[in-house]
């Protein structure tokens, strides 16, 4: 397996930052301050620059603190098209906007991001309608490959996904209620065929009571689950 030059840390919730050996730096849905697990020391220019920012899904939970971020460092907000339009009526810059769709893929030179297929609901904060919920592929230069299920259940054209893009790590929602579970979650991890896993969309609320402990106990030796609190990163900084 290649290895992992850069760095992922889990800023809570389904969000993530990604950042790649060369310094580019990614966040992964927006619910940084509006989230009840986030670090302080994460929370406003805690979170550092971004470059790029990608939305999975238009619920609150994912797109909270998006336009608060994208404003505080001029990141570039890539989502389907229907959810960049209401970005764009709701306070981000139509140059700092890129509306794409699934299958679709952004080069950014350090990575080429690819819109793929999930199975949940989306809708914006105000009730309007977002396009479908999707998931994204990173595809490092390095050769180095993530797959961010996003909110979903599982499905089973995720063996597509592990055929073409052939993950090495895969980022699920775990938590269940609003998302799959661990259950739901190893039979993913079986289709998209990736050896190490990383769960989030867990811990954050009552409801969600999904937890990597029972993911690795379902997956046994078949793939290995790095379990991470909100604001810790993979692979750990030393």
């Amino acid at each position: 397996m290649t290895a992992f030059t850069g760095t992922l840390t889990w800023v809570s919730h389904g969000t993530f930052l990604v950042e790649t050996g060369s310094g580019m730096r990614i966040l992964v849905d927006g619910f940084v301050e509006n989230s009840p697990t986030t670090p302080d020391s994460l929370k406003g220019a805690g979170l550092g620059d971004l470059d790029h920012i990608f939305v999975t899904h238009g619920h609150v939970d994912h797109v909270a603190d998006v336009a608060a971020h994208q404003q505080r460092t001029g990141a570039t907000v890539y989502a389907i098209v229907e959810l960049a339009g209401w970005f764009g009526n709701n306070g981000i810059a139509s140059e700092k906007l890129v509306g794409f769709n699934k299958g679709g893929s952004i080069d950014l030179g350090d990575v080429c991001v690819t819109m793929v297929d999930a199975k949940h609901s989306s809708s914006t904060p105000d009730g309007a309608y977002a396009g479908d919920p999707a998931g994204f592929v990173f595809e490092f230069a390095d050769g180095y490959t993530i797959y961010f299920s996003g909110d979903t259940t599982v499905f089973s054209d995720m063996a597509i996904i592990g055929e073409l893009y052939e993950p090495d790590l895969a980022v699920l929602s775990i938590g269940d209620f609003y998302t799959m579970g661990p259950r739901e979650a190893a039979k993913a991890v079986e289709l998209v065929g990736a050896r190490h896993v990383i769960g989030g969309h867990w811990g954050t609320f009552p409801g969600l009571t999904g937890t990597p402990t029972k993911l690795a106990e379902l997956l046994g030796s078949t793939a290995k689950v790095h379990e991470l609190a909100p604001g810790e990163s993979y692979p750990p900084r030393p």
